[in-house]
């Protein structure tokens, strides 16, 4: 907690007293108060108690030590890509993916003179990358921290009037700085995808018989080092007509002996298309794990 800058302290404080009154309503996220996860928290949940985290790891901690019941983690951004990481502390989490949420994201650049001329800029890797071509038509230095409200209470904790920083208008009123210029994502479709995590069962999403929702189920597997492994473990899924939604791989450990692959498709364990599709798959495999299944918020393709 004490690494957040001494502005955002006094929030991080009182936001985390209330959500420790009561564990079943908080949802940890990462960042300082008014980052973008705070406010994907609120719009998962509106009646949750955000607590703030300074890293995934703490997020994650938050939901397996018993003080916070949920957390909500960003996995992919439609101008980014991959958020570093999180395929990582998914599967070492031991917690499970029980819904997911999109958020469009909006970037302001704000300082403490707006009238100043700006000469650098601070926020996350994944907002700077985001809004990498208006920073170089600007001539703005970019400066990875922690997270978007966090930079913006730093700047706001500084002295240098040419450093600026890149978070959602909300966290300029929250810690006193002044919008330069909104929406400075390079482009209009920005968007971010969080998934919730819970480790109580009970608040994994129950599927009716009657559901016709579309469910999402995400999946990590390892296939056998031998030729045409990936391909002949796809096959299962054009065969029973199963939509892959999304495929990446991952290198896990040092021996690059073996691809990891991290999964989502459209359906769930129980469709029969589904049963066959995962079985097939685990013949050509070393490992297959699931990491949850639970409702589409937003339509594929």
């Amino acid at each position: 907690m004490e690494s957040y800058p001494k502005l955002a302290l006094e929030h991080v404080h009182e936001m985390t007293a209330i959500a420790m009154r009561d564990p079943a309503k908080a949802v940890s996220f990462q960042g300082a108060p008014g980052a973008n996860s705070n406010i994907a928290a609120l719009q998962y949940d509106a009646h949750c108690l955000p607590l703030p985290c300074f890293s995934f790891e703490d997020a994650i901690d938050a939901v397996k030590d018993g003080r916070a019941s949920r957390a909500i983690i960003p996995i992919e951004n439609s101008l980014h890509g991959r958020v570093a990481d999180i395929h990582f502390l998914l599967p070492e989490s031991g917690l499970l993916i029980i819904a997911e949420h999109f958020m469009p994201i909006q970037h302001c650049l704000m300082a403490k003179d707006p009238q100043a001329k700006l000469t650098s800029a601070v926020s996350h890797p994944q907002a700077l990358g985001q809004c990498r071509h208006y920073l170089r038509e600007h001539n703005i230095i970019p400066i990875a921290f922690a997270d978007t409200a966090a930079a913006a209470a730093l700047v706001a904790g500084n002295n240098d009037p040419g450093a600026a920083a890149i978070a959602p208008p909300t966290a300029a009123k929250l810690y006193g700085l002044h919008p330069v210029t909104d929406n400075i994502q390079d482009a209009d479709h920005n968007t971010t995808r969080f998934v919730v995590l819970a480790k109580d069962e009970a608040l994994k999403p129950v599927r009716g018989a009657q559901d016709d929702q579309i469910w999402m189920t995400t999946f990590i597997f390892e296939v056998k080092n031998i030729p045409a492994a990936l391909y002949k473990a796809m096959g299962g899924f054009a065969t029973n007509g199963v939509n892959m939604t999304k495929l990446e791989s991952y290198q896990h450990g040092a021996s690059f002996s073996a691809a990891e692959f991290y999964a989502d498709i459209e359906g769930a364990p129980g469709d029969a298309a589904v049963d066959r599709a995962l079985a097939e798959l685990a013949f050509h495999c070393n490992t297959v794990r699931i990491l949850g299944t639970y409702r589409q918020e937003r339509k594929r393709g």
